[in-house]
Parts: C-alpha cells; sequence; structure tokens
C-alpha cells in the first residue's frame, strides 16, 4: 500500500541532512553550553552559530534570539511575560477569533488574572481587517497577537499593516510564525514585530525545539527561573542537538524554489477536487494570500473524520484541522470564525503538503477522493 503523507501543517519528516548535523552533537559533542571546558565551549559555539542563523533569516541580530522547546512554549512565554510586566500601563490585550489554542488557552487564563481580551472577528477567508485593528486599541492596550499564516484555513495576514497600527499606538505587536516560518516574507524590521514564534518540526527540522524573538528593548522578564540561561530570560539546559538541527532546517529552505513548488501542487490539488467533487467549498483564500501548502475543504453532508479515515484505508494520512486539537471533537473554532455552521464544519479535510511531496502523490489523492466523497454521501443519514 502507499505511505503518503500529507498531514505537514501537523508536523514534518527531518531532512536527512537534519539529522546528519544533529548526530555528533549526541555521541560526540554532547557538552553543556553552559560548561567552561572545551567540550562545552563546543556546544556553546554550536549553539550561537545556531542563533545567528535563525536571526539572520528573520532580519533580527542574534541576541534578540530566545530558545524554547517549541512554539507552544514560546506563545505563553511572550503573551504571558508581555502582560505581567506590562500591567502598569494597562490590562488590555487584542488578539484574533483564529489563533492557534496555545495562544487562546492562554489568554483564557490571562482572564483569571485580571486581564481583559479582546478577540478580532475575521472575514470570511479569515482577515483580519486593520481599521478593526485599530479601533479595539484602548489606552490600556499593552499587547496585540495575530498568527501570521493561519494553521487549519493557510490565511496569510499583513503583518506590516497591523505592525504600523501597533508601532503608532506604541503597543507590543506578538505574531505566531510557526506555520508560515519559510514559507513567506517574515521579517522584524520591515513588519514592525516586536516578538515572533518559531519552532523547527513544521520546517523539516526536530521536534522539541523552537525560538521566541524579542526585540531589544521590549520590557519582558523571565517566565521559566533556574540558572539563568538564555541571558536570564529562559532557565533550562539548552538541547543543542535539537537547535543544531533547527538551524540546518532553515539553512536548507530554499524559500523561493521550495514556495514555487509547493505553491504548484496546491494549487492542481485544490482545481482538481473543486473540477470532480461537487458540492464542495475551499476554505480561506486563494493565491499568494494562502500559504504554499495549505488545503482545506468542507465537502457537504459528510464529516471530515470519516474522509480522514478512508484515506488513511488508502494510506494518505491528513487531517480535519490542526493536529493541537484533535482530541477535541468540538467543530473547529477557526471554520466557526470564518462563517460556517457547527454542521458544515464537521465536513472539513485539511491537507498539508511539504516540498517532498511529489506530483504522482497529488494525482494519486485526485484519483481515490472521489470516490471516497460519493461512497460517504450515499451512506450519509444528513
Amino acid at each position: 500500500m502507499k505511505e503518503i503523507y500529507m498531514d505537514n501543517a501537523a508536523t514534518t519528516k527531518i531532512d536527512p541532512k537534519v539529522i546528519k548535523a544533529m548526530l555528533p552533537f549526541f555521541d560526540m559533542k554532547y557538552g553543556n553550553a553552559s560548561s567552561t571546558h572545551t567540550k562545552g565551549r563546543e556546544a556553546k559555539n554550536a549553539m550561537e552559530w545556531a542563533r545567528k542563523v535563525i536571526a539572520k533569516s528573520i532580519g533580527a541580530a542574534a541576541e534578540e534570539i530566545i530558545f524554547t522547546s517549541g512554539g507552544t512554549e514560546s506563545n505563553n512565554f511572550a503573551i504571558k511575560s508581555i502582560a505581567f510586566n506590562n500591567k502598569d500601563k494597562g490590562n488590555h490585550i487584542i488578539t484574533t477569533k483564529i489563533e492557534h489554542d496555545c495562544i487562546l488557552n492562554t489568554c483564557k487564563w490571562l482572564v483569571t488574572q485580571g486581564f481583559e481580551i479582546t478577540y478580532l472577528e475575521v472575514d470570511k477567508e479569515g482577515f483580519v481587517n486593520p481599521e478593526t485593528l485599530e479601533k479595539a486599541i484602548t489606552p490600556k492596550t499593552i499587547l496585540v497577537s495575530v498568527i501570521q499564516g493561519n494553521n487549519e484555513i493557510g490565511t496569510i495576514q499583513d503583518l506590516k499593516a497591523l505592525g504600523e497600527i501597533c508601532k503608532k499606538n506604541k503597543v507590543y505587536f506578538h505574531t505566531d510564525a510557526c506555520q508560515s516560518y519559510t514559507k513567506t516574507e517574515l521579517n522584524v524590521k520591515k513588519q514592525n514585530l516586536d516578538l515572533v514564534t518559531l519552532n523547527a518540526h513544521k520546517i523539516h527540522g526536530p521536534k522539541g525545539v523552537g525560538a521566541l524573538y524579542i526585540r531589544k528593548g521590549t520590557n519582558i522578564k523571565a517566565w521559566q527561573h533556574g540558572g539563568g540561561h538564555e541571558r536570564n530570560l529562559r532557565s533550562g539546559t539548552e538541547n543543542i542537538p535539537g537547535i543544531v538541527g533547527f538551524a540546518e532546517a532553515i539553512r536548507q529552505a530554499d524559500n523561493s524554489k521550495h514556495a514555487k513548488y509547493m505553491t504548484k501542487l496546491r494549487d492542481k490539488l485544490i482545481e482538481g477536487i473543486e473540477k470532480n467533487i461537487p458540492e464542495c467549498k475551499l476554505n480561506g483564500p486563494r493565491g499568494d494570500k494562502r500559504l504554499c501548502n495549505n488545503i482545506n475543504f468542507i465537502f457537504s453532508r459528510i464529516e471530515g473524520e470519516a474522509i480522514g479515515g478512508y484515506l488513511d484505508l488508502k494510506g494518505v494520512s491528513s487531517s480535519t484541522g490542526s493536529a493541537c486539537s484533535s482530541h477535541n471533537l468540538e467543530p473547529s473554532h477557526v471554520l466557526q470564525a470564518i462563517g460556517m455552521s457547527k454542521a458544515e464544519a464537521n465536513g472539513s479535510l485539511r491537507l498539508s503538503i511539504s516540498r517532498y511531496t511529489t506530483e504522482e502523490e497529488i494525482n494519486y489523492v485526485l484519483e481515490i477522493l472521489p470516490g471516497i466523497v460519493k461512497k460517504l454521501r450515499l451512506i450519509s443519514p444528513l
């Protein structure tokens, strides 16, 4: 049976060159980066090399990069630390209704700590209107957090426009760029970003390692305390193999070439589904305002989970939304935010490709998916 992986928004396979770069730091260069002996300095030098690679990729300075365990930790660190360290200015935070669960749940917890949260509406394609953001800012607003590339429907926000509004109003601006990193433009200076969340496992790097960009001068303090690692901002022995792998994944990501390739396959899959399957609807935008690897459809009168199950039997890995919400039977909050009913949202299927996806694999999915949908509709009680 074929094995076709189309759940790259959940995680990606590790690039063999990334594995090769990591291996020495497991069995040869295994020192603690805080140690002053030769092996410790070896690890420290590798970590600082990686920090420079990541910083350069987003137009930042190396000292503005803090290593973490991944996107969830970076998002928690950014939002909670900014909230508590700027409470003297205000207690109001703005985010959107289509954020990743770790943002939404962090904000939900902050309400119990006395903070006020505004959740911005989005349009039917998932975009935030800059005017809506500007109207939502009050004298008590301390932080705005808007995801760059949505993990479910692929919408790429205009960070430059949103960042200019935040800068004008002297409000910190944070973005979760885990899905969009290396797939679209990300430049902290051009887009007026104060904090950016990054991780490795969505770009063919290892799991369990991420980073947080913190603009120099930002009023932020440690959220995790210990021995004072990462310039006293994030204590804990650094994951050197993971950090090295993260940087190597960035080095191997040819942003322009890979994005162009994935866009071609994405559009072929979208066009093929629309041509061959009636009563389906693409969720999110088209063209260059959509992540190059994201395809998300609603299929009327059937459930996405059932489609995914049949695809799995045929060797195709897919999902109905965020992998972090897969244990939750509630319909997607993202799809509901763009105007879908709960019943409609239950019929969603997300296919997310990578630079390793082949045209042959796209053809195979287009060959089997219409039959699966037709079969499920015939037995559907809806």
